[in-house]
């Protein structure tokens, strides 16, 4: 009955290594061990992440401005008016 007991404990004991090296906890801890890799990694991650923001901000921003443009050109009595000027305050301001 021991023998079972060692067997299955041995077994649980490998399938928790091989679940602790496939989430690479060993990666995790040696990370944070290093602040300046750390704050490397980091870094990098935030000006990522910023970037990635700019654009995309600036492409929906420019698909909005063609949208308004579109609906400026249908003529639409209350709307196209509004939305005119606010094409032309956008021109004004990027130029």
């Amino acid at each position: 009955m021991e023998k079972k007991d060692n067997k299955s404990l041995e077994e649980k004991l490998s399938n928790l290594a091989y679940m602790l090296e496939k989430a690479q906890i060993r990666e995790y801890v040696s990370l944070l061990e290093n602040p300046k890799k750390l704050i490397y990694v980091n870094f990098l991650a935030g000006v990522a992440r910023g970037l990635g923001m700019a654009v995309g901000f600036t492409l929906l921003g420019a698909l909005a401005l063609y949208l308004l443009q579109k609906v400026v050109l249908l003529n639409l009595p209350l709307i196209s008016d509004f939305i005119a000027d606010i094409v032309r305050m956008v021109r004004e301001q990027s130029y």
